[in-house]
């Protein structure tokens, strides 16, 4: 091999058999990228004499053995991946010498023992992947002592202890997820911690106190006597007791109410929330009596209005459904199964429901949403362009559109990884996707969604379920494996989201009469990565650029490329696997956030 070569690109094939110890000898060596393919065996501790080595990435084969120590004493060491193998024994302490380590991942594999303390020594992470091994012991309160840490993710293993105040005394900490442990004590309340949607604590039984959207119970203290400890148990049981006759009162109340109203209205339960009660006449004063003036959009079961409750003024999006349309009932009630059990900033936000009877005293189902005033992602790409308009309404940014993919990503994620029960969206495209007045993306319509049978399996292509739907998703859109009635899971949402990241970035719809002949808007970016991004991106990417307002068409600069070409290798990734194979939301999202930090780093 050549003394020279500076960068290995292998992913994506069937390589089998042992990584080759030469490359050891490649002493200019700075990118080793070796995901997707079926090695086995150890990975090499002769790696160490790579001195220049930056990425070094073998995710998604099958190595086993320990993690060499070597790695770690690599003086340009910046990102290491070596997630989904079988990896076993424990994390060398000699983590702490990789002071220039941005990101660390070793999600599913084998990783016992405990978390080293020394990880607090890698001053420069920004993002730790630990999820889904068998770590045991404590979280080191050294890890609070990372001053640039984004990430960290500990979720699905065998901790235990306390959380560390010191996490929350990060100011650039952005998610913290230790769900499915075994953590007690009080969840602090500082920093992060106010922030439920951010951090993940799920499947931890010992965890008590925090912020009051936790629903975790107080924590409590000892009387110091005996006396204190009866009284203390006396009380318990008259709670209690009192508890049990409020809440059966409160049932016989509601059963009387709703016998009463003959089915007048239905609405939601949520995190601490009281959702309005509803009923038919309020939703035909606040739409102007279903005007086609209020009506902003219609989907597969029905229509959509704007509109404003008579009960607090403020604009809402009303989802009428159409119940004459096969399959719009099954819809109504999978939205309302779905929304009444998620919460994210990224998602749209659910004011209430209603299953009544209208004027005619036929069937009435509508959903209430919290109106979102930028419009869905498909306006924002194509409105113009259809219309013909050169306006700044078609100009969105790289970083505007690097932005958006990020919190489509975290929804997903959100989805998939942090609730009680894994969602799967089934239905993720543009329209789907809203902006409110800053840009910030959320993702609704959850008519398809369903809820995976396995919901703590880490990979994202297992426990499938199976739909009587034709096809579960928009054609375009909807995973090759979802086709027909075929099966579901978290994979099929991120074969969708790869799409639209394709297609964010090309602007151009995967269903555009280009793509024929057994070439899609995937094969398509395929076929042109990377010497040939520039060359098929939308071109206002090329003209973002103060000399674009003289009229001056130049080349995209390199630092732009580079992010091209990393968020499309996603698309492609997200896209070109087996089900199996894809990476899951956690992954991608945090893939995403680096490529966004480094961006905005460099402008």
């Amino acid at each position: 091999m050549s003394q020279k070569l500076q960068q290995i690109y292998l992913y994506d094939n069937s390589f089998t058999g042992f990584i080759p110890v030469s490359l050891s000898n490649l002493s200019r060596l700075g990118i080793l990228n070796l995901s997707s393919n079926k090695f086995t065996g150890d990975i090499p501790p002769s790696l160490e004499r790579l001195q220049m080595l930056q990425y070094l990435y073998i995710p998604y084969n099958s190595l086993h053995g320990n993690v060499p120590k070597g790695i770690f004493r690599i003086p340009a060491i910046s990102e290491i991946n070596l997630s989904f193998n079988n990896l076993d024994g424990p994390l060398p302490v000699e983590i702490g010498n990789a002071k220039q380590l941005l990101y660390f991942a070793l999600t599913s594999n084998k990783i016992s023992g405990n978390i080293p303390n020394t990880m607090g020594n890698c001053e420069s992470l920004e993002d730790i992947e630990l999820s889904s091994n068998i770590f045991r012991g404590g979280i080191p309160t050294s890890l609070g002592n990372i001053r640039g840490l984004r990430i960290l993710n500990c979720s699905h293993n065998n901790l235990t202890g306390s959380i560390p105040l010191s996490l929350g005394n990060s100011q650039y900490i952005e998610k913290l997820d230790f769900s499915f442990n075994h953590l007690e004590g009080e969840v602090p309340t500082n920093g992060i911690f106010k922030n439920i949607t951010a951090v993940g604590i799920g499947g931890n039984q010992g965890l008590c106190g925090g912020a009051l959207e936790f629903h975790l119970l107080a924590c409590s203290v000892k009387p110091s006597n005996s006396t204190k400890d009866k009284l203390f148990n006396v009380l318990k049981v008259v709670v209690l007791v009192v508890g049990m006759v409020s809440i059966t009162m409160a049932i016989f109340f509601i059963l009387f109410r709703r016998r009463k109203q003959k089915r007048r209205t239905i609405s939601l339960p949520s995190y601490c929330r009281q959702f309005p009660e509803v009923s038919f006449n309020d939703i035909a004063r606040a739409t102007n009596g279903f005007s086609l003036s209020n009506l902003i959009g219609r989907g597969g079961y029905g229509s959509v209005y704007q509109g404003k409750l008579s009960q607090d003024g403020n604009e809402i999006a009303i989802k009428v459904f159409n119940l004459e349309i096969r399959g719009a009932t099954k819809s109504f009630f999978a939205e309302c199964n779905t929304l009444r059990n998620i919460r994210h900033r990224n998602l749209v936000h659910t004011i209430t429901a209603c299953s009544s009877i209208d004027s005619n005293g036929n069937d009435f189902k509508a959903l209430v949403y919290e109106f979102v005033p930028g419009g869905d992602l498909h306006r924002l790409l194509y409105t113009a362009q259809d219309y013909g308009c050169s306006s700044d309404l078609s100009r969105i940014t790289l970083a505007q559109r690097l932005s958006i993919a990020v919190d489509v990503a975290d929804a997903l994620e959100y989805l998939h990884h942090n609730n009680q029960g894994t969602i799967v969206h089934c239905d993720i495209k543009p329209s789907n996707i809203l902006l409110d007045g800053s840009m910030t993306a959320r993702v609704g319509d959850f008519g398809l969604a369903k809820f995976k049978v396995d919901s703590a399996a880490p990979s994202s292509g297992g426990s499938y379920t199976t739909s009587s739907v034709a096809i579960n998703g928009t054609i375009g859109y909807v995973a090759p494996e979802c086709a027909e009635g075929g099966q579901i899971s978290t994979a099929s949402d991120v074969y969708s989201f790869g799409i639209i990241l394709l297609e964010i970035f090309l602007r151009k719809r995967p269903t555009d009469d280009m793509f024929k002949d057994g070439v899609g808007i995937a094969k398509y970016v395929e076929m042109n990565f990377p010497t040939g991004i520039s060359e098929i991106v939308d071109p206002e990417l090329l003209q973002d650029r103060p000399e674009f307002h003289q009229e001056t068409i130049v080349a995209i600069n390199a630092k732009d490329l580079n992010c091209l070409v990393s968020v499309l290798n996603i698309g492609l990734f997200c896209t070109k696997l087996s089900p199996n194979e894809r990476p899951n939301m956690q992954e991608v999202a945090a893939r995403l956030h680096r490529i966004k930090a480094a961006y905005i780093r460099g402008n």
